[in-house]
Order: C-alpha cells, then structure tokens, then sequence
C-alpha cells in the first residue's frame, strides 16, 4: 500500500477524476486548494479585503492504494501532460507507507 498525492488546477479536476477511472482507482479524497507558483506571487495577490482570493483555484486528490494502480495512473497522467498545453501540468508523487491501521 502506497499514497498516492495529485494536485492539478480546477481546469483539469474532471481530467483527473477519469484518469483515477481509468486507472481503477476507486476510493480516494479530495480537497480545495489553492495553489502558489513562488512566495512573490502570494504577497502579489495578499488583499486587505478578506473576500478576495489569491491562488489559482486547485484540487489535491490522495488515495491510499496499490502499486499496480499507482504505476498505471502515472502513466496515464503522463500521457495527459504530453497532451496538454499549460504552465500548471497535473503533478504526482508517491509516499511510501510503513505501517496502517
């Protein structure tokens, strides 16, 4: 068992959602995030008015799941970036897990 970490901007969420299909990823959890590229950006867009938002809109996707499925959502996943023309590519990473209850 592995932990699978994606984050992708809100263009792609629905991308995402049909590549953990494709990959038989079925059970996983996913958040609002709002993404940064550097530290200049965030005091750019920080905002006396409470309202307003800074970062790009975005998504974290994290599933706790086998190796076979991890490799074929990478693969997928890096089919998806070659396709695709953006500053903001769907990154992955995996955490290896030691122990789970």
């Amino acid at each position: 068992m592995k932990l699978l970490l994606v984050t992708v901007v809100e263009e792609y969420h629905d991308d995402v959602l049909q590549l953990f299909k494709e990959a038989k990823i079925e059970s996983f959890s996913e958040s609002d995030i709002d993404g940064y590229k550097n530290a200049a950006s965030l005091v750019m867009t920080s905002s006396w008015f409470p309202g307003t938002k800074g970062g790009a809109e975005s998504n974290l996707f994290f599933s706790f799941t086998d190796e076979d499925k991890i490799d074929k959502a990478f693969e997928l996943i890096k089919g998806f970036n070659n396709k695709i023309v953006s500053n903001n590519p769907v990154k992955a990473v995996v955490l290896p897990i030691e122990k789970y209850i």
